[in-house]
């Protein structure tokens, strides 16, 4: 095929280059293989890995199920504390956490696949339709949750096991959020964000409008006169800006749109990539969209980050992952200004930075790098319209520890609160808690008086 010298172009490579590039990064072991590595977990009683989960997995227990042949009984174990295990699998940061907690690293520096032992045992379980829970009797409970994302299906499954009747709000036309929109084509292949959607949904109890768009289509006041409970898991919606001149050029793009048309793509030639490609940012979505770029056919992608390796949000993993792949990554630089030509991304223009008494500032010395299509991940925001009175704290929702905001009868989690990560098993966990707080909460209502002689 002819190389296409300059400017953003869709079509960089054949058919079968877009297949091999995208394909699954890591395939699910196979029997044999998940033996051998289930076999190198120590069972440890006081198990640091399950400490370092954020959903408190029963990690040992759920190996030790598939050494012995049982892996629908692991599966259990896992959706028994992350319904979204199936995703986490693929796409959590092991590395930095359970995996990087396993005592094997101490001897050997090699920990046991816990990731991947994981995604054998969910996909067993996904794969035969394998249901484990039943619902409870009808509480006559109605409860709203905003957003489909994987803190409000996690909300929305395990309230739906207790009997409660669930009906989740979406702004988008496919239910899923971060996991459906925002993950790494490689990473999820075969519209896994979508099968593992349907399983959640199979438990029964729970209805979903897409398009209906929080302080757009309805308000929090709204929800409040309708349901008993509500829980919002919104996640974040707009991107940062650059502030610089040149950012409203054609060819400078918002990395989460980016990795969203991606994934949404039937065929991955149709999306169109510049030749020289620069993201900037440090975070999974910098990592993500600079891999993704060369592997639509790029053919020099940078990342630039204003400070250094070490302070990077994306995992040391994440980062040589895309250095295998090309990506070059170059630390201490910031943007300045983005260049020009007949109205089009031509170059950047960035400058080098350092920290002095604990501030980061420019050194004055700058540089320029050639591109034709600049992304920026310089991280996102949180949209509170529609919110009302809600409490905020630092531009995200205030909640205690169950989940509970200011507002009586109203819970919220994952990236909209305070405190909250950009994690898909963290977000997971806030659904997951703040659903039993909402049950314990209307359970008390519900309950009838007591008589006191």
């Amino acid at each position: 095929m002819e190389r296409l010298e300059t400017g953003i172009h869709a079509g960089r490579l054949s058919r079968a280059e877009y297949e091999a590039n995208f394909s699954d990064l890591h395939p699910r072991l196979d029997n044999h293989e998940a033996l051998v590595a289930a076999d190198r977990c120590y069972f440890c009683y006081d198990a640091p890995c399950m400490t370092a989960c954020p959903t408190s997995i029963d990690i040992p227990l759920f190996i030790r199920q598939i050494s012995t042949g049982n892996p629908l009984g692991a599966a259990k174990t896992i959706f028994d504390q992350n319904i979204l295990g199936g995703m986490c699998a693929r796409v959590c940061p092991t590395e930095e956490l359970c995996e990087q907690a396993c005592v094997r690293n101490t001897a050997e520096e090699r920990p046991v696949e816990i990731g991947r032992l994981q995604r054998y045992a969910t996909d067993a379980a996904m794969q035969v339709g394998k249901q484990f829970y039943v619902r409870a009797e009808a509480s006559g409970k109605r409860i709203a949750v905003v957003g489909a994302g994987p803190a409000g299906l996690a909300a929305a499954h395990r309230l739906a096991v207790k009997g409660h009747s669930v009906t989740i709000y979406d702004g988008r036309e496919k239910s899923g959020g971060l996991n459906e929109y925002g993950i790494a084509t490689y990473k999820t292949v075969d519209d896994f964000a979508q099968q593992e959607v349907d399983y959640v949904l199979s438990v029964g109890g729970i209805e979903v409008r897409h398009g209906a768009l929080l302080g757009r289509d309805f308000s929090l006041s709204d929800l409040q006169s309708q349901y008993d409970a509500i829980f919002l898991g919104i996640g974040l919606a707009g991107v940062n800006a650059l502030r610089i001149e040149g950012e409203n050029l054609a060819g400078v793009d918002d990395a989460v749109d980016f990795i969203a048309a991606l994934r949404q793509a039937e065929d991955k030639g149709e999306i169109a990539i510049g030749r020289r490609v620069v993201v900037l940012g440090g975070g999974m979505t910098a990592i993500d969209a600079a891999v993704q770029a060369k592997l639509l056919g790029a053919e020099e992608v940078t990342i630039c980050y204003r400070r250094g390796k070490e302070h990077m949000n994306a995992s040391e993993y994440e980062q040589d992952l895309a250095s295998s792949k090309g990506v070059i990554i170059r630390h201490w630089l910031a943007p300045k200004s983005i260049l020009s030509q007949d109205g089009k991304v031509a170059a950047i223009e960035v400058e080098y930075t350092k920290i002095v008494e604990g501030r980061l500032v420019g050194t004055g010395e700058t540089g320029v790098i050639a591109a034709d299509q600049i992304f920026k991940a310089i991280g996102q925001t949180f949209d509170a319209s529609g919110l009302g009175s809600l409490r905020m704290e630092s531009g995200r929702i205030a909640v205690d520890v169950e989940g509970r905001t200011s507002l009586d009868g109203v819970w919220a989690g994952g990236d909209c609160v305070f405190g909250g990560e950009d994690l898909t098993v963290s977000a997971v966990a806030h659904g997951r808690d703040a659903a039993e707080s909402i049950h314990r909460a209307l359970s008390a209502t519900a309950a009838p008086a007591v008589a006191v002689a």
